[in-house]
């Protein structure tokens, strides 16, 4: 199944939502560079509408499923990005969103969500109270899910990220993102082959949520249910197609302490005067404590989303 995404579906999902999302910088930080003993080339998600990566995956899929016809209801579970990222295409796309979300998702999350106009369903932690949430949603009222990660349609959008980040910088060793769910990592692959076959992708994650480092050692997919992370958007366990795409073509997945993803999210804040979540942090916190091979001398790395609830920043709640 590794091929249920194509670099034509990135291609076309890059056309599609052009104008519905920002071409978000690349930063640089000499601080960055020399703790991590390497040139690091950020690709600013956190900068991008809805404050995080995943509006590209939801604007392609809001788009298909409006030119298909057949609902006008979209619906999905999150943590909070996607959530908001759904949300906002559903509005600018005249579909109606719902979105299921656990009861613990921060504050300011919940709120975006609320904001760009979804109902919000709260749930219990956890994959599997997420998931049967969301299928009462689909049964009584015949929505259709646009999943976070396990979505064709979602991954490609995620890949165009990466299309961007190669057409600014085409001479980079290796490219590093987190993995969480799995489906920025499946579409990063997936531009990254298309555009430079031989270009290393790496993934990165919190070492208390290592289903993907798992399960790519094992070569069976390994399902974790509520996770206990700072980075609580990497608590979700990889999807079907997306193991799919990672088992054939990741070339590594590192795992990162608690306290690296803290610190790296603080160094970040105060090397580059931009604010990330914990779970944009964790690929820094895997560079800064050079968890990569040494022969990559200029990676890029995807800054996933700056979405942080600014009354628990977990320096100041983990003292």
């Amino acid at each position: 199944m590794a091929d249920s995404v194509t670099f034509e579906d990135v291609q076309a999902a890059a056309h599609r939502i052009a104008g519905s999302i920002r071409r978000t910088p690349v930063v640089t930080s000499r601080a960055l560079d020399e703790l991590a003993g390497r040139h690091l080339y950020f690709k600013c998600e956190n900068l991008q509408r809805a404050g995080a990566f995943k509006i590209r995956g939801a604007m392609n899929a809001v788009a298909l499923v409006k030119a298909l016809g057949r609902t006008r209801l979209v619906a999905t579970h999150s943590s909070g990005n996607h959530g908001a990222a759904l949300a906002l295409a559903a509005r600018e796309g005249g579909l109606d969103a719902v979105v299921v979300m656990p009861e613990n998702s921060a504050a300011p999350k919940i709120a975006a969500v609320a904001r760009y106009g979804a109902e919000v369903l709260l749930c219990k932690p956890g994959r599997v109270a997420r998931e049967a949430a969301l299928a009462e949603v689909v049964r009584d009222r015949g929505a259709e899910v646009v999943h976070p990660y396990d979505d064709a349609r979602v991954i490609a959008g995620q890949g165009t990220a990466t299309l961007e980040l190669l057409a600014e910088c085409a001479d980079l060793d290796a490219l590093i993102v987190p993995v969480g769910g799995g489906g920025l990592l499946a579409g990063t692959l997936v531009a990254a082959r298309g555009l430079r076959p031989d270009l290393p992708v790496f993934a990165a994650e919190p070492a208390q949520a290592d289903d993907a480092a798992r399960s790519l050692a094992t070569g069976e997919r390994v399902l974790l249910d509520a996770p206990d992370t700072v980075a609580d958007g990497l608590r979700a366990s990889l999807g079907v197609l997306n193991f799919d795409l990672i088992l054939d073509f990741c070339r590594g997945i590192v795992t990162v302490s608690e306290e690296e993803i803290v610190a790296a999210m603080r160094r970040f804040l105060e090397s580059t005067k931009l604010l990330i979540e914990a779970s944009s942090a964790v690929p820094v916190a895997a560079l800064l404590a050079r968890r990569l091979p040494a022969e990559y001398k200029r990676v890029g790395v995807v800054i996933t989303g700056g979405n942080v609830d600014l009354d628990r920043l977990p320096w100041r709640t983990s003292a």
